[in-house]
């Protein structure tokens, strides 16, 4: 069953085609195409389910010990970084979230409406890394608990089965992927509630977080910054799975608080029991839950964690093929997969996800430090342009047809100014990087302290704003996801 996205916009798009009748098979069976108000379906309240999910896993519990392990931060300062870190970071990508209801389209398409159809290209490749560099990450964490429990099983094994159980639920789809997030909330909540009780009750625990007092400006700096980052990284993707939702205001903001609270709420909360691991249990996140936890208890918990990664893995999946497609898309403008085709993409990244799951496992701490810094320097300027343009420049009203057409419609190939404005906010970002890698000159003479984030996230917002109110007037703001797309056959479903 094919199904075309119809209509015509000013971009000059072909004559409208009648739109199909609303989907709602097992498997997904749209891709980047926008979703008609017809499809539109689903509750914002869902969306806290989704993001309070995907954040309550042992990788986020592993991000809260960076904070003691490598930046020597206390108790206290700890928490004060990490909560004030997710709390901006939060909001930047809630933002987002509100754009799918209003386009009905998935990120990286809208992104078409900044960049240009080509300019885009750069912003998308890099995501497809970052999703590889997440779903490898879960997977570490995912085997290391699996083979704890089960020992007799390699960890190499653990790691494809569930890489593959994450597929099976990628390939259903979006729907499935709400319905796993509802449950998996309940799941999550009352594993991290059982794992803070233990934990807090093993003797000398409290007693030696509490005495941690260790503070530096670079480290409560460095992790409010992987705050906030782990909160960005979501902004690629997060309208795919409010895309469709309902159009309406209301709805649009419901989705902003949801996707707000869930987000956050799930990162911080594991994160504070990642910090008291990382100071008082031990250097291995995993390791120490398994002692304080012991036997059955803490075999139960660990492989209902590897459950939760599936579901992480799962919208890593899902959104590597959304860019993949995206990425197609730009050269064969007419050409949307149907389900067959979709299924390939998205089976086509698990093997990049293995290999660097494969790599890395043995050096994870710093190999994810890194990059999480690598995705900082890329990602925070891409945001403040996508944010300024939608809010500031054009108010949400783009030519949704525009986004498919040959030549990018309206916005055409390249936005020279918005890739001018990325390229130079990314320059200016580099003397004041500091990885394990590199540190920048700036970065060196303030003792460590990597402000990267705010040059790119306050350079490009201040930039794109000036020169973008200027051309903005001489184009048309044309349409939103209300009004129907350009016909984009797909291939068999």
């Amino acid at each position: 069953m094919d199904h075309p996205v119809s209509g015509a916009g000013p971009a000059g798009a072909e004559a409208p085609r009648p739109t199909a009748a609303p989907d709602r098979r097992l498997v997904e069976g749209r891709t980047i195409d926008a979703v008609p108000e017809d499809e539109r379906h689903g509750r914002p309240r869902d969306l806290f389910a989704v993001w309070f999910a995907a954040n309550i896993s042992p990788l986020t519990i592993v991000s809260g010990t960076i904070a003691p392990l490598v930046f020597d931060l206390g108790l206290w300062p700890a928490i004060a970084a990490v909560t004030l870190g997710n709390l901006l970071g939060g909001f930047l990508m809630a933002l987002h979230a509100a754009q799918g209801p209003r386009l009905g389209v998935p990120q990286m398409i809208q992104s078409r409406g900044q960049f240009g159809s080509h300019g885009s290209l750069l912003v998308t490749l890099v995501v497809v890394f970052m999703y590889a560099g997440w779903f490898a990450s879960n997977l570490v964490i995912a085997g290391q608990a699996l083979h704890r429990s089960v020992p007799a099983v390699d960890i190499s094994a653990w790691l494809v089965l569930c890489g593959l159980a994450g597929l099976v639920v990628a390939i259903v789809g979006y729907d499935l992927i709400h319905r796993v997030g509802r449950w998996a909330t309940v799941l999550t909540l009352s594993l991290l509630a059982l794992c803070a009780v233990r934990v807090l009750l093993t003797p000398g625990v409290l007693e030696r977080a509490m005495k941690a007092t260790g503070f530096t400006v670079s480290g409560f700096v460095g992790m409010t910054a992987i705050g906030i980052l782990l909160q960005i990284t979501y902004a690629p993707y997060v309208s795919d799975y409010t895309r469709y939702m309902p159009a309406h205001a209301a709805s649009r903001r419901s989705t902003l608080w949801f996707t707000y609270w869930g987000s956050v709420l799930g990162s911080v909360l594991p994160m504070f029991l990642g910090i008291v691991m990382g100071i008082a249990v031990a250097d291995d996140a995993i390791a120490g839950l398994d002692t304080v936890l012991g036997g059955t208890l803490s075999a139960v918990v660990l492989c209902s964690f590897a459950v939760i990664v599936v579901h992480v893995n799962s919208m890593n999946l899902y959104g590597t093929s959304l860019c993949l497609i995206t990425a197609a898309q730009t050269f064969r403008h007419r050409w949307l997969p149907g389900r067959p085709a979709r299924t390939a993409l998205i089976a086509a990244p698990l093997a990049l996800g293995l290999t660097l799951a494969l790599a890395f496992q043995d050096t994870f701490l710093a190999s994810y430090t890194d990059f999480l810094a690598i995705l900082q320097y890329v990602l925070i300027p891409w945001t403040a342009i996508n944010l300024v343009d939608f809010y500031l420049v054009r108010r949400g009203h783009y030519d949704v047809p525009s986004f498919f057409a040959p030549g990018g419609g309206v916005y055409g190939r390249v936005n020279g100014p918005a890739v001018l404005v990325y390229a130079v906010s990314f320059a200016l970002e580099v003397p004041f990087m500091h990885t394990s890698a590199y540190t920048g000159p700036v970065a060196g003479a303030l003792g460590g302290i990597d402000l990267s984030w705010a040059v790119g996230l306050l350079v490009p917002s201040v930039a794109y704003w000036l020169i973008a109110r200027r051309r903005t007037a001489a184009v048309p703001h044309g349409t939103t996801a209300a009004a129907p797309a350009p016909a984009l056959p797909q291939e068999g479903s």
